[in-house]
């Protein structure tokens, strides 16, 4: 129990430094709101002059100054934005001082409401953070800039945000891959909906619900040490944070080019103080969004000597509805002097109905080379080789839910500061009787069609058909293959955590010195079980595609005939019986893919913080000890004629499920420091050094072991590998940041990460024993060399309103941040995963080495305007099996426009234009020397218009 000794020592520590010092003095207490008495000041920095001692204003304006000298003191509020303000008062030897600052004019605009306010507010949190890091926020009626979280983020420096159906989905911070971040919700550490990865996909969340996103980029011990990338912190609403009571409505309507369909959007917001120690805060957010996605996809490339070539093109033609409901409810209380409590919950939801229909060229046989091939184009002919063409149609379903629930408060009184929260979080993705899909396919061999592809456009190849063309063109020629039914796909991740933070003041003749030391415990439960069933039909006659054929909305060609997108599941669930079960495969894909992850982490951590009116330094070192319980399944398919375990042979494809468990623990040692000086007034230098860790994907680490035998009795497997061990890195940060006396702020900043155990795949083609399976060729996820990411971030940001007249309304926020992340994966096939020892460098994947973020906006009276572009450059995005066939994501460039008219007091109309330049999505290969396809879409704009209305 080495975790348990170290967090009795290290409070005990903070105890009896405690209890030698004696209270002596007075102290200093009160709140720091704006000029029109609307919000309460987060960030705000509160000077005691003469002292050197400074403090920063909570969430709800407050800020304390204990065990004060007794004497007349000069004490000073600044807030970024605004001219600073200060008071003398009188210090009594003992008792308390109220003093309450005003900061900004009374009509409060520019620390209140709009873009100004966000930007000020913003840059108050960055200047007065601890360590490195970004923060969005919205104002005072509930505004926040874009549609989900994960689309906020990209305004930020270092941020990549990667898209699904053209929305924003993951985060990327410098260059790393999205499972290398860690995102808390209030507070809460957020599990992932998805069943086999850590990392969350933050457009689950409306931004509707958030007041803040702070970005983490440096680590204290205070703080969990898994994150390589970023700290992502979401915070909801509080009623403290306000003077005056909240409650808006929003309504609006969302209409997207391409599904030509208009759908609803609508959010509340409230905030009120029942009484000066207890308030409520909430609000839901619904958002219902259709939209239509034109995609081709291309695989298995081969380039014979004539050119590249694809031996597998898919045409696409997607049709989405998704809905988004979130749901936020907070209490916060006041108990006396010293403490605050707090309950906060908060429920999203996330449906995701997805028809996809399919035309699918599976030209598999012709790895030797095309029919004929000439410049830019290739044709296939059933003479020469049999092909298949497919037609198919995706019906599915899947819900996300997150939900959080979190109980703590904090005390500060004598110099002493308690914090304390119990947590539970929840997330999961339910998929139950999705239909996907239902395969209808014709082979051709020796029938006359001739198939020819033109790839003078590498983003779209188009196809062509020639010859005998009959059979092609007719939907009663194509045979049911089978139905996938997903009869339950279950992702379920629950996490309890408790935490206790204690810390003690000492005065110093110039600043302070604290103490602090902490426990946490993380008590987490990772679980994903699927259920999947093939059926072939088995009834009277034959089961065509004639038998339910549609229309498409495709648009790049024409993919006629193809499935109805519901025709077909109506079909077979009104006609189950005439199904035959497939069991082999039934029984093979239920199996592979189910597992269950119990991780406890017992956490403690001593820290020293010192602090002076100019230089701030909090140096010490954290503890993780992880305990894991891991269960999967070792999954063997025997084809048909295989030797089976007992000697005898298969008579029909056999399916042998043996569950596997595994027990296993480490711990580390995270050192930090965080260095924060401001060597002149605005001018502010940080430093910070620390070692962090990030625990394996969670489907990787699972002992899920697919192996099939064929009937040669070749044995091919793909492995979970539960002896994988955490990502480790050491990280540096320098920045300097100059924040203007207007609102505005110029920032550069350098980082440096070296990471060691990265994860990779590796690729064995000779026979061995792994976990005591033996195999003749694997696929199994490997601790590799280190990977190394260096960068700079280079922001400015400014509010214009010392121009003259017209001029005044003007914002512009600009940030670029240049990446250079690069690791080693297996070069090459080996024998022995122990026996890996060559490797290739690549960039590490989701690493883009250009990012540019800009924003110009304006505000004048009535009027408000944004346009807003985001630029990043290529990223690789999966590892191939030979750097020919790593698959690259091409440039991105997107412009957004948004307007807000301001009717009166109470109304404010708008209009946002996303996606301007019809931007596109576009993966490809290397293979020959050019860009290859791999996946291409297109989705057109999107425009929303509304109204708020504040009551």
């Amino acid at each position: 129990m080495k975790h348990t000794r170290l967090i009795i020592t290290t409070c005990a520590a903070a105890l009896a430094a405690g209890i030698a010092s004696p209270v002596i003095a007075g102290d200093v207490s009160g709140f720091v709101v704006d000029g029109s008495d609307t919000v309460a000041l987060q960030a705000a920095e509160v000077t005691i002059v003469e002292l050197g001692r400074t403090a920063k204003a909570e969430n709800d304006g407050s800020f304390f100054f204990g065990n004060v000298p007794e004497g007349t003191y000069t004490i000073v509020a600044s807030y970024v934005g605004a001219e600073s303000v200060s008071q003398t008062v009188e210090v009594p030897a003992t008792g308390v001082v109220r003093v309450n600052f005003s900061v900004g004019s009374a009509d409060g605009e520019i620390l209140v409401v709009g873009q100004s306010a966000n930007l000020a507010s913003a840059l108050s949190r960055k200047r007065n953070a601890d360590g490195v890091s970004d923060v969005l926020t919205r104002d005072a009626i509930g505004q926040f800039p874009d549609q989900n979280v994960a689309e906020s983020l990209r305004r930020v420096p270092g941020v990549n945000v990667l898209n699904d159906q053209g929305e924003g989905r993951f985060v990327s911070v410098r260059g790393l891959d999205p499972g290398l971040n860690a995102t808390s919700l209030n507070g809460v550490r957020l599990p992932a909906p998805e069943g086999d990865v850590r990392s969350v996909a933050l457009d689950v969340i409306s931004s509707d619900i958030i007041e803040s996103i702070e970005i983490k980029k440096s680590l204290t011990p205070d703080m969990d040490g898994d994150t390589i990338g970023a700290s992502i912190e979401i915070n909801t609403t509080s009623a403290f944070s306000r003077k005056k009571d909240l409650l808006t409505a929003k309504v609006e309507g969302s209409y997207n080019r391409l599904a030509d369909a208009l759908t609803p959007k609508g959010s509340v917001d409230f905030a009120t103080k029942l009484s000066d120690n207890f308030g409520v805060s909430g609000g839901v957010s619904f958002y219902r969004r259709k939209f239509e996605t034109d995609n081709i996809e291309a695989d298995d490339w081969e380039d014979v000597g004539s050119g590249p070539f694809a031996t597998e093109v898919q045409y696409r033609d997607y049709d989405v509805e998704r809905e988004r409901f979130s749901a936020t409810l907070g209490f916060d209380f006041r108990i006396g002097d010293s403490t605050e409590l707090y309950a906060k919950g908060v429920w999203s939801q996330f449906d995701d109905q997805e028809f996809r229909r399919r035309l699918t060229f599976d030209l598999g046989d012709f790895d030797g080379g095309a029919s004929s091939q000439t410049g830019t184009t290739a044709t296939f002919s059933d003479a020469d080789e049999e092909f298949t063409v497919e037609r198919d149609v995706k019906d599915r379903f899947e819900r996300q839910r997150v939900r959080s629930i979190v109980l703590g408060g904090e005390t500060e009184t004598n110099g002493w500061r308690a914090e304390y929260s119990l947590a539970y979080s929840k997330s999961s993705e339910l998929e139950n009787g999705s239909v996907d899909p239902t395969q209808f396919e014709r082979d051709f061999d020796n029938d006359g069609l001739i198939v020819g592809f033109d790839y003078s456009d590498p983003r779209v190849p188009l196809y062509s058909v020639t010859g005998s063309t009959a059979d092609f063109f007719d939907p009663a020629r194509y045979e049911l293959k089978d139905v996938e039914l997903t009869v339950l796909s279950d992702a379920q991740d629950e996490e309890w955590a408790a935490k206790f933070d204690l810390a003690r003041e000492f005065l110093l003749d110039s600043g302070s010195f604290t103490v602090q030391a902490g426990f946490k415990g993380r008590w987490r439960e990772k679980s994903f079980n699927k259920n999947v069933e093939f059926y072939e039909y088995d009834g009277p006659g034959d089961y065509t595609l004639g038998d339910v054929v549609g229309t498409q909305t495709y648009r790049i060609t024409d993919l006629s005939p193809l499935p109805d997108a519901v025709a077909p599941t109506i079909f077979f669930r009104d006609n189950f019986n005439l199904f035959e079960l497939q069991d082999a495969d039934s029984q093979f894909d239920s199996a592979v893919e189910d597992y269950r992850v119990d991780e406890d982490v017992m956490a403690g951590y001593l820290l020293g913080r010192l602090e002076t009116d100019s230089l701030l330094i909090i140096g010490g070192v954290r503890y993780e000890r992880t305990d894991n319980v891991i269960t999967g399944n070792n999954v063997t398919l025997f084809e048909e004629d295989a030797t089976l375990p007992d000697g005898s042979t298969a008579a029909d494809d056999t399916v042998i499920v043996t569950p596997t468990t595994f027990d296993r623990d480490y711990e580390h040692w995270l050192p930090s420091l965080n260095i924060r000086y401001e060597a002149q007034d605005d001018l502010i230098v940080r430093l910070a050094g620390y070692r962090s860790i990030v625990r394996p994907r969670l489907g990787k680490l699972a002992p899920r072991f697919a192996v099939e035998v064929n009937d040669d009795d070749e044995i091919e497997g793909e492995f979970g590998n539960p002896g994988l061990v955490p990502f480790e890195a050491w990280n540096f940060d320098a920045t300097a940041e100059y924040y203007m006396s207007s609102n505005g702020a110029i920032t550069a900043g350098f980082f440096y990460k070296d990471i060691t155990n990265f994860i990779v795949d590796a690729e064995v083609d000779t026979p061995g024993v792994f976990n005591g399976i033996a195999f003749d060729e694997a696929v199994i996820p490997i601790n590799g060399p280190s990977g190394e990411v260096f960068g700079v971030e280079l922001g400015f940001a400014q509010s214009f309103d010392f121009l003259p007249g017209i001029l005044s309304g003007l914002i512009l926020q600009a940030n670029y941040t240049f990446t250079d992340a690069t690791g080693s994966v297996p070069d090459g096939s080996f024998t022995d995963v122990a026996s890996v020892d060559s490797f290739r460098d690549v960039p590490l994947p989701s690493s883009s080495r250009h990012t540019f973020n800009g924003v110009i906006g304006y505000e004048k009276g009535p009027l408000e305007m944004r346009l807003a572009g985001t630029y990043r450059d290529k990223y690789l995005d999966e590892l191939g099996g030979s750097p020919s066939s790593d698959r690259y994501v091409d440039d991105h460039f997107q412009l957004d426009f948004s307007a807000k008219f301001k009717v009166n007091e109470n109304i404010k109309l708008f209009y946002e234009w996303i996606n301007i330049n019809y931007a596109k999505y576009f993966a490809y290969n290397n293979l020959g020397g050019q860009q290859n396809l791999y996946q291409y879409e297109e989705y057109n704009w999107t425009m929303k218009f509304g109204a708020r209305v504040t009551f």
